[in-house]
């Protein structure tokens, strides 16, 4: 990670604000990254990713390139999750960060009893994503994330560009007006890695004992906490 002199959360809250007002509302992903790339530093953004695919790493790399990409490495992915890490790391023009919870799976068990996932699966999801991301995004100005407004009704309003108050930076989506099929083809055009769990069922990947597959043409993070009343881990909420 490039050491950078951060500005001041009120000049980087005006920078968001002026983003927000300049793009449009369905900007394209690379009008947004272009506008990242003109107002921030080498090394003062950072790509959150969850390896479920590889497009949104891409995208920023053609502008960005060997911008860090964050991943959270809790401890429960599947390995399909892992070795799609490996690809994006391997033929990407970026740097993969792995962001690692304060104590391991085992550490945690021994503090908090086994499988807390099943039992607190907030509790789980703050210890293992919410604190790591939090720390980890200390060093930058901005993060951009592949939230999208088709995922769910909790994401149908999703800004491009906006002031993160929970952890003191910029947030950005650039593909917050993509549909589910246009990333797969955009995927697919490009030759990215990808999660082959997304065809086989699985269009939101989560952590392993979490995430369920999905029926045809139900709420695509339906299998996530299914059985539950949780529908987001706490990073965009």
């Amino acid at each position: 990670m490039t050491t950078i002199t951060l500005r001041s959360h009120d000049e980087l809250k005006s920078i968001a604000q002026a983003g927000a007002a300049e793009l449009a509302w369905d900007a394209s992903a690379e009008e947004i990254i272009a506008w990242v790339s003109r107002n921030f530093a080498t090394g003062a953004a950072a790509v959150a990713c969850s390896m479920a695919d590889a497009v949104l790493p891409a995208l920023v790399a053609d502008q960005l390139p060997g911008v860090d990409v964050l991943f959270l490495d809790t401890g429960y992915h599947f390995d399909e999750t892992y070795a799609t890490r490996n690809e994006v790391a391997e033929n990407l023009r970026v740097n993969v960060v792995d962001v690692l919870p304060v104590n391991t799976v085992p550490e945690q068990d021994s503090l908090l009893g086994k499988d807390l996932f099943a039992r607190d699966p907030a509790q789980c999801c703050a210890l293992r994503k919410v604190e790591p991301l939090s720390r980890s995004l200390r060093g930058y100005e901005l993060w951009f994330t592949g939230v999208r407004r088709d995922e769910g009704p909790t994401r149908t309003d999703t800004p491009l560009v906006v002031w993160d108050e929970k952890n003191g930076l910029v947030k950005v989506n650039p593909v917050a007006t993509w549909t589910y099929e246009e990333l797969i083809s955009y995927s697919d055009d490009n030759l990215l890695p990808v999660n082959p769990l997304l065809s086989q069922g699985y269009p939101s990947i989560g952590c392993a004992p979490c995430t369920k597959k999905v029926a045809p043409g139900a709420d695509p993070r339906s299998g996530r906490w299914a059985g539950t009343s949780k529908t987001e881990c706490g990073l965009h909420v």
